[in-house]
């Protein structure tokens, strides 16, 4: 049982860490899909959303190599991730846009307090309405 335990410990670990990238990598991808075809429209909501599309995109690719049993880089990531998704709703001229993208900011700020001691949950879901959110904002 003791051992089973232990296993059980170690799986759970791999696991949120595996959930997360899965989350993360898929909601991304589709927020990158949804935004891709805006053309003009709203004042600069093309380039803000081109510009949120590569702060997650660049988010990916920082958090895909970090450890799911070292919670810090995890944390930084998010944390950076935040303040660029806020900087972007600073900038947003389309009301919808900037509500979405400070709403977003303030998930992830408050995802990155619990993904810093290792749970994930939080973070996944802010990452899994992140596509629908956004792309909604950005269409």
């Amino acid at each position: 049982m003791r051992n089973g335990a232990q296993s059980a410990g170690a799986d759970r670990t791999g696991t949120v860490g595996r959930v997360a990238r899965r989350g993360i990598v898929g909601g991304a991808l589709v927020l990158g899909l949804g935004a891709c075809g805006l053309v003009g429209g709203d004042g600069n909501t093309g380039a803000i959303c081109t510009d949120t599309k590569q702060a997650y995109q660049q988010y990916i690719d920082q958090v895909r190599s970090a450890s799911a049993a070292d919670p810090a880089p995890w944390k930084q990531a998010t944390e950076q991730l935040a303040g660029r998704i806020d900087g972007l709703a600073k900038k947003a001229e389309k009301k919808e846009l900037k509500k979405a993208l400070t709403d977003e900011s303030a998930r992830l700020r408050t995802a990155a307090a619990s993904v810093g001691t290792g749970d994930a949950a939080q973070l996944n879901a802010a990452m899994s309405g992140t596509p629908e959110r956004i792309g909604n904002a950005c269409s």
